[in-house]
């Protein structure tokens, strides 16, 4: 890996790009090519871009830059994957997803590109929005609709941290309950309707009850300010955890184990876990 103190020149840097361009396609070609990467759809690709994403993120957060670099390069593949089949079906290239965001980044940064004077960072996000709003057709003096705001996060945003983000801002314009009691009122409702649900066969029935409870925990959560991504996240890796310690006691493979002895090392390795902490 090329270290900061000597820095690639853009040439190297733009040859780097190129070959990634030519190795793309070449998986994609008919002739010798992938017939994995020739079976990909924009459609079929899109778990690959959000768990890509996830693993940078995962990568930043752990400070590895050497997992850094190789998680941005996965997320720069699908990039990159995403233009050669649409530029197949002369939809765009590489280059015109390049050229769009440079001339977005310029339009949407007047006071670095242009002379535009900002004073303060409300200034910029005033401008920010109102540059937005013109390129939406939208007049930038009007506020939005509270729908349009929260749809963008719908969007936008992975479903956890959409929910909140759409539960804050609903609030913000009034709908909220006057007390926490309310909210226990709502969960305790939702929670039943939700088992009523699963009384029946209908799964777009159960699947609605499902988020509406979520939805539910959701604003407990920011009732009580805390994170619901991040508890989440904290709790797949509790679990993950007690389970590799669980591995590493066993003598024999897990599934050969009865509920009952499960249980007993699941309990022992949340004790040796805390012990650790």
């Amino acid at each position: 890996m090329t270290s900061s103190k000597n820095p690639i020149s853009q040439s190297e840097m733009l040859d780097a790009l190129q070959d990634l361009v030519q190795v793309v396609a070449q998986l994609r070609s008919p002739t010798g090519g992938c017939p994995w990467d020739l079976e990909q759809t924009p459609e079929s690709l899109i778990p690959y871009v959000i768990e890509e994403a996830y693993e940078t993120v995962n990568a930043i957060q752990a400070g590895n830059s050497e997992a850094i670099c190789e998680e941005l390069g996965d997320l720069l593949l699908q990039v990159v994957l995403q233009a050669q089949i649409a530029s197949e079906r002369g939809q765009f290239s590489l280059t015109e997803i390049a050229r769009g965001i440079c001339e977005k980044l310029i339009r949407r940064h007047p006071h670095v590109f242009g002379d535009v004077q900002v004073e303060t960072m409300e200034d910029l996000h005033r401008n920010w929005e109102q540059i937005k709003a013109t390129e939406k057709g939208e007049d930038p003096r009007m506020e939005p609709p509270l729908s349009r705001k929260l749809s963008r996060y719908a969007r936008s945003l992975p479903p956890l941290m959409a929910g909140m983000k759409i539960s804050r801002k609903a609030a913000a314009e009034g709908f909220e309950w006057e007390t926490i009691d309310g909210v226990w009122d709502k969960f305790q409702e939702e929670l039943t309707e939700f088992q009523e649900a699963l009384e029946s066969s209908d799964k777009a029935h159960q699947q609605a009850e499902l988020g509406d409870l979520l939805f539910t925990l959701i604003n407990i959560a920011r009732w009580y300010d805390l994170d619901p991504s991040a508890a989440l996240q904290g709790t797949n890796q509790r679990f993950i955890h007690r389970l590799e310690q669980m591995e590493a006691v066993a003598d024999r493979p897990l599934s050969d184990y009865t509920l009952g002895e499960l249980e007993q090392l699941w309990q022992e390795a949340k004790r040796q876990l805390r012990r650790k902490a």
